[in-house]
Order: structure tokens, then C-alpha cells, then sequence
């Protein structure tokens, strides 16, 4: 069925279009008797608003962008989620685009955005990110721009942030707690800013507290390369008391290499992470880890578009507190 317009609807009731537009704004010059007869006629025709045309009109939008390096992690599902759910309650709409951490994807996908007219946009930025002219672009049309888990460095930007030096101490703290003499410490892309705090923060606790502890640091990042990396040093000899894992994606690596090592956990090699929650209770024992909610940023971060959209110019940054969750791997 082709959708009704504001001529049908003006033809039908023999009246002018732009009286049928106002009575369909509620405006207080047209009298309720032709504001019923135009809703009532609305209604049966199925007449609604040409959206392209009020967006260009309004240049914008009720749709918020999120950009995430990608949707099949645990961490951004959930944020995501919660951004929708809270999106969906103040009449927004959704579009979700993923990097893949290439920066070519990444500036397509910010063309895209900006050719959507979103009114608002999330990002968490791609490893291969240099220049931030495309989002600076975004921000100097008006769009707000709001950074959350991996963040640029610069000041001049909204950001949400998880806890990572605390969250980094946290672990730390209860490795020191169980007396554990040599550490490894798995972190994702030392380039990243997330892994320069959580990996700085992480060393200067086991420094300042348990000098005598030895830890080695790696850079494995994701599943795979986490469990090849595990397997590598444990076959070649190494032993260690415990792993620390930086993220869920180094975890299920870790996790894996254990489960083929054979080794019992925490008897032969104790385990502690840090997670968004789900990952390490699919275990057994279930895995101690420092929370950092993907679900819980994600209604932070709707709640500081919130202030952005109406019109919040200072940038700052806001971060999400750290817990840690005892398990059975420690």
C-alpha cells in the first residue's frame, strides 16, 4: 500500500496543506474540530511523516551511531544492549557498525554515520587510529561524540571509562593477598590506552607490594594467540603461580591452554581476570575476576549523551567503578 501524503490528506477534507500540517503539530491556531477530522482521516489513511524529508529540514535524526571494533565480543554485546534498552525509552533508534579495527572500515563507517545524520555517536576507537579530523568533523557539525572502553588520549572529548587502574590494583591486590611469587600477566594492544593504564597500574602494585615477585608481561590480545602463547611457555618449561588475564577475549585463550595442559586449577596454576561477568562462570571452577560492566557503561554512557544532546559543552570524562568477584581459580 503507497503511503498517504499531506495532499491526499488535504484533498480528502478540502483543505489547504498547510492547515492539515499545522493541525497534525497540534498547532494553537487551528480549531480542534479540524485538528480531530485531520487525526481521525490520518489514522484511517495510515498517514505518517516523510522522515527523510523532516530530517533534512531539522538536520537530524532520532537515530544514536555506536562504533565498535566488534559486535562478537561479550564486552560490546552488552553494552550495546543497554544502550538500546535505554535508547528505546527516550525514542531513539539504533545504528550499530563495527571496525574490525581497520582503519579504512572505521572511516567508512563514519561517512556512513554522518550521511545518516545521526543525532549522537558512541565509539570505541580502532587499533589502527591515527587522525581524529573524522570525528572532530562530526563534533564541529554539532553530532555529539562520545568515546567509551578503548578512548583517545586528548582531553578535548566526552569519554566513559571503565576503572582499568583500579580494576588493574584490584587484581594485583589478590594476587598479592595469596602469596603468588610469579606472575603472568596477559594484556590486549600496547598501543591502546585501556592496556597502558590496566598494565601500568597492574605493575606498579606488584612493584611497590611484592618486590620480590616475578612477572612477566605479554601482548597476546585475543583468543587464539592467548592459548598458542600459554601453550608456547608452558611446553618449553615455564611455571608460573598464577595468570592474570587483561580482558575476556585473553581468558577463554587462557582457559583453553589450561583445559589442554591438563592442569588443575588453582592447584597447578591459579587464574584471575578481568571481565565483563559471563565468561568466567562458564568454568570450574568458576574464575575470580574484577568486574567491568559492558551492560553498566552502557547506561553511563546513555545517560552522558543525554547531557550531550542537550546541549553539555564541556567535555569530561566519567568512570565506572570496579569490583572484584571472588571465584574458585585463585
Amino acid at each position: 500500500m503507497q503511503q498517504s501524503t499531506l495532499k491526499e490528506l488535504s484533498e480528502v477534507l478540502g483543505i489547504s496543506i498547510s492547515t492539515v500540517s499545522r493541525a497534525l503539530k497540534d498547532h494553537p491556531d487551528i480549531s480542534e474540530a479540524t485538528k480531530k477530522k485531520v487525526k481521525e482521516l490520518a489514522i484511517a489513511l495510515e498517514y505518517e511523516p516523510n522522515s527523510y524529508a523532516v530530517n533534512l529540514r531539522t538536520k537530524q535524526t532520532n537515530v544514536l551511531g555506536i562504533l565498535v571494533p566488534s559486535i562478537d565480543n561479550f564486552f560490546y554485546d552488552s553494552f550495546i544492549a543497554a544502550v538500546e534498552e535505554e535508547a528505546r525509552l527516550h525514542n531513539y533508534s539504533v545504528l550499530i557498525m563495527q571496525s574490525r579495527d581497520e582503519l579504512e572500515i572505521e572511516t567508512a563507517c563514519l561517512h556512513l554515520f554522518r550521511k545518516k545524520m545521526v543525532s549522537g555517536l558512541f565509539v570505541s576507537i580502532s587499533i589502527e587510529i591515527q587522525d581524529m579530523a573524522p570525528f572532530q568533523k562530526l563534533k564541529d557539525n554539532g553530532v555529539p561524540v562520545l568515546f567509551f572502553d578503548r578512548v583517545p588520549e586528548t582531553r578535548e572529548y566526552h569519554k566513559v571509562c571503565l576503572s582499568d587502574e583500579k580494576a588493574a590494583t584490584l587484581a594485583a591486590d589478590a594476587i598479592i593477598a595469596r602469596g603468588k611469587k610469579k606472575v603472568l600477566g596477559l594484556f590486549g594492544h600496547p598501543q591502546l590506552s585501556i592496556t597502558k593504564a590496566r598494565c601500568a597500574a597492574f605493575n606498579k602494585r606488584m612493584q611497590h607490594n611484592a618486590p620480590d615477585t616475578v612477572v612477566e608481561i605479554y601482548y597476546p590480545e585475543q583468543i587464539e594467540t592467548s592459548r598458542k602463547l600459554v601453550l608456547s611457555l608452558f611446553e618449553a618449561g615455564k611455571k608460573y603461580d598464577v595468570i592474570f588475564a587483561m580482558g575476556d577475549m585473553i581468558l577463554m585463550g587462557v582457559m583453553q591452554a589450561i583445559h589442554e595442559l591438563d592442569l588443575a586449577v588453582p592447584g597447578e596454576v591459579a587464574v584471575i581476570s578481568i571481565s565483563n561477568g559471563l565468561i568466567p562462570t562458564l568454568f570450574k571452577p568458576r574464575v575470580t575476576y574484577v568486574e567491568t560492566s559492558g551492560g553498566k557503561l552502557g547506561k553511563l554512557a546513555f545517560s552522558q549523551m543525554l547531557s550531550c544532546l542537550q546541549h553539555q559543552t564541556i567535555a569530561e570524562v566519567v568512570f565506572l567503578d570496579s569490583m572484584l568477584v571472588e571465584g574458585g581459580s585463585l
